[in-house]
C-alpha cells in the first residue's frame, strides 16, 4: 500500500460525483437526521445543553477506555504524526484480517463504522427500499429515506426482538437492503444466532443483508454471535464493527465493515474509508484491539453497574427489557421527555423513547460511581 493507492478513493469520489448525484446530498441528511429524530433529546442537544452532567448516561458510551495501553500508543504516535499513517493502516487491516480468518480485501476501515453507515445509505438508497426493524438504530436507513429512499419500518415482536420473519416477508424486487443491528439499538435485545444466520442464507440470496455488530463484544466472545463467518463463506452480507463502544474510542473514530471484495470497493466509492483516519487512532487501535486484559477489565465492570442498574429498577418497582448490551431500557408512567428533563435537571442525562404505545428511558451504563448518582436522581423523580 502507497499513498497514490491510500488516496485512490478520494479521487475516485471527486471524479464520480457526476455519475452519482445523490453524493452531492450527502452533507444535507446528516443534519437532517438530526432535526427529525424523534425527540427533541438527542445526543447532540443534550451534550450541548448540558455540559456538566454528574452521569453523562445518553450517549452509550464506555467511561471505562480508552485503556492505557492505547492512550500511551497515542503519545507515542504524536512525534510522527506529520506523516500519512499508511503503513499502519495497512497493518491494522491485517491484524483484524488475521483475527477474523478473512482477507484484507474483506475490510474497509474507516473513522468510526457511521461513515460506512453513511456510505451505505448512499448507495442502497438510490437503488430501492430499506427494511429495518422499528425501534432500532436509525443512523442508516433515515440518511438514505432522507435522499428519497423508501424507509420499511417493521415492529418488533413481543419480547422486544427484530422480527425476522416479518421482515423476510416484506421483502420485494423494489427492496434494495435488509439493515440488522444485532444486538439491537435502542432494546438492547439479542437474535438467535443460528435463526440469523439461517436468514442471512436465505435473504442475502435476494438481496444484500447488513448486520450492524456495534455493541457485539458485550456479549462475550464476539465470534459466537457473529455474522463474520457467512462473508467468508461468500454470502452477500454485509458486517459492521466499532471501537467507539467497548474499546472506547468513541471520540477517537474508528471502525470497519467486513463484506466481499466487490461490495468494499464500491462502498470506498461513497466514503473517504481509511484516508480518513488519523495516526493516533491507528496506533492506539493496534493495540487496543489485542489488549484482551483492558477488555476483560471494562466488560466486566459493565456488567456490574448494569447488575446495580437492575437492582435499582427493581427497588422501585419498574420492569426493564433484559438487555446483552451497555444500555438499559425500560418503560416509565410519564411523558419520556419531561422524565428525562428532571433527571438532567438532577445532572443525569439518559435518553427518551416513544413506541409500542409507551414511555421509555433508555440508560447507558457508566462507572458505578454514575449509576449512584442515576439511582439517587432516580428516586426523586419516579
Amino acid at each position: 500500500m502507497n499513498r497514490r493507492h491510500w488516496m485512490k478513493t478520494s479521487a475516485t469520489l471527486a471524479g464520480a460525483v457526476s455519475l452519482l448525484p445523490s453524493i452531492q446530498s450527502f452533507a444535507t441528511p446528516i443534519r437532517a437526521v438530526q432535526m427529525k429524530a424523534q425527540s427533541r433529546f438527542t445526543e447532540e442537544y443534550i451534550a450541548r445543553e448540558f455540559p456538566k452532567l454528574n452521569a453523562r448516561l445518553f450517549a452509550n458510551e464506555n467511561p471505562f477506555g480508552p485503556s492505557d495501553k492505547a492512550k500511551q500508543a497515542i503519545m507515542n504516535a504524536i512525534d510522527k504524526s506529520y506523516q500519512y499513517p499508511i503503513g499502519n493502516i495497512q497493518q491494522l487491516a491485517e491484524l483484524i484480517a488475521a483475527h477474523e480468518g478473512i482477507t484484507v480485501e474483506n475490510i474497509a476501515l474507516a473513522p468510526g463504522s457511521t461513515t460506512l453507515l453513511g456510505a451505505s445509505a448512499v448507495y442502497f438508497g438510490s437503488l430501492g427500499a430499506i427494511i429495518s426493524g422499528d425501534p432500532s438504530y436509525e443512523d442508516l436507513p433515515q440518511r438514505a429515506e432522507n435522499l428519497n429512499a423508501k424507509w420499511i419500518k417493521v415492529p418488533l415482536t413481543s419480547d422486544y426482538k427484530l422480527d425476522l420473519d416479518a421482515m423476510e416477508k416484506m421483502i420485494t424486487h423494489k427492496t434494495s437492503l435488509v439493515y440488522i443491528c444485532n444486538p439491537n439499538n435502542p432494546t438492547g435485545t439479542v437474535l438467535d444466532t443460528a435463526k440469523l444466520k439461517s436468514f442471512c442464507e436465505r435473504v442475502s440470496k435476494k438481496v444484500p443483508v447488513f448486520i450492524d455488530e456495534a455493541y457485539i463484544d458485550y456479549l462475550g466472545d464476539p465470534k459466537d454471535f457473529s455474522m463474520i463467518d457467512l462473508v467468508k463463506a461468500g454470502h452477500n452480507v454485509m458486517v459492521a464493527r466499532t471501537f467507539s463502544k467497548l474499546y472506547g474510542f468513541a471520540g477517537l473514530r474508528a471502525g470497519y465493515v467486513v463484506a466481499q471484495p466487490k461490495m468494499i470497493k464500491t462502498l470506498n466509492l461513497y466514503t473517504w474509508a481509511e484516508a480518513g483516519l488519523n495516526a493516533t487512532t491507528v496506533a492506539a487501535a493496534m493495540v487496543a484491539y489485542r489488549d484482551t486484559e483492558f477488555l476483560k477489565s471494562a466488560f466486566d465492570k459493565t456488567m456490574a453497574s448494569k447488575e446495580f442498574l437492575y437492582d435499582v429498577l427493581k427497588k422501585e418497582g419498574y420492569e426493564y427489557i433484559p438487555s446483552s448490551t451497555n444500555f438499559v431500557m425500560f418503560p416509565i408512567q410519564v411523558d419520556a421527555e419531561r422524565f428525562v428533563e428532571e433527571m438532567m435537571k438532577r445532572g443525569v442525562g439518559v435518553r427518551p423513547w416513544k413506541f409500542n404505545k409507551k414511555e421509555w428511558c433508555r440508560v447507558s451504563i457508566g462507572t458505578m460511581e454514575e449509576m449512584q448518582f442515576f439511582a439517587e436522581a432516580f428516586k426523586q423523580v419516579s
